[in-house]
């Protein structure tokens, strides 16, 4: 399968902002149970305030979606996937869709290929922005995938919408955006591990004529992409997802939660949940820069 072949014409701004929420969207619904067995297994140990005695076990990937299937039924997989795919749909769509644009204003005029500062600038600036505007989607998500790991616990919110008034009626606006600052730090390192390792591989399969410009070239870029994504991002992953999660005095900020995760579980709690965060972002973006490199097409 070689997919539809590169365009004559260059595909608009506004076509990959709309194809990279889409491709973000048709990744969500593929992978999302990886991403909650990910949130449970970060989550899995965190010392709550006030402290309860009944929690669930969860080991491994498989270990954890068969706990959840049998404890909770197989639509808790999907707890969150409607805040799921509302971020997408911001979120992709300004990372990843604004990306080329961007890197386009960082790129010296007349400057024949874009340099690797260009490519990075660009990460870090689409990634930061989108994290600023789709922010409380991703809080919503997180509570959600979160839910059920303390069986005694009342279920917090009735669907999506009720999410996002509790919390701003309990927590206030800012509740919201919990966790911006640790989330803004990971997408931007996610953004430059994603968009940048992905350009660059891409980049240099073509000019080595080793692969065409086709589905197998994104799937082997997209691969690799994901891995490098997930090792540099995974520990502010941990403590976005943890500091997300938090009832409010729980932490200070972002930099207590980090300091709470080491005392307790040392460095190597830093890349809990590293197995699922990987399978999770390699085949989520496997999906999905295929997806949009189609879509685009």
């Amino acid at each position: 399968m070689v997919g539809l072949k590169p365009p004559e014409v260059p595909p608009t701004a506004a076509m990959k902002f709309v194809s990279a929420g889409m491709a973000g969207c048709i990744a969500d619904l593929c992978t999302f149970p990886l991403d909650t067995a990910k949130v449970r297994l970060q989550i899995q140990g965190e010392v709550r305030i006030p402290r309860t005695v009944s929690s669930v076990e969860y080991r491994g990937v498989l270990g954890t979606l068969s706990t959840m299937v049998r404890t909770e039924g197989p639509r808790s997989l999907y707890s969150g996937l409607v805040a799921g795919l509302q971020r997408q749909m911001s979120f992709a769509s300004i990372r990843i869709g604004l990306y080329d644009s961007v890197k386009q204003l960082y790129t010296p005029k007349g400057a024949e290929n874009t340099g690797l500062t260009a490519r990075l600038l660009a990460g870090c600036t689409t990634g930061a922005v989108a994290v600023a505007c789709a922010q409380p989607t991703d809080v919503v998500k997180v509570r959600f995938q979160a839910s059920g790991a303390l069986p005694d616990s009342p279920r917090r919110y009735s669907g999506t919408l009720d999410a996002y008034r509790t919390i701003a009626r309990e927590e206030g606006v800012r509740g919201l955006w919990r966790g911006t600052l640790p989330n803004i730090a990971r997408n931007a390192i996610i953004n430059c591990g994603e968009l940048v390792t992905y350009d660059i591989l891409k980049d240099a399969l073509l000019q080595a004529r080793l692969m065409e410009d086709n589905v197998p070239c994104h799937f082997v870029a997209a691969f690799g992409a994901g891995f490098c994504a997930t090792v540099v991002a995974s520990p502010v992953d941990v403590v976005k997802t943890r500091y997300m999660n938090s009832s409010p005095g729980q932490y200070r900020n972002a930099l207590s939660c980090l300091l709470a995760l080491i005392m307790q579980d040392g460095l190597a709690g830093l890349y809990k949940g590293f197995v699922p965060s990987f399978l999770r972002l390699g085949s989520w973006n496997v999906v999905m820069f295929v997806s949009f490199e189609q879509l685009q097409r």
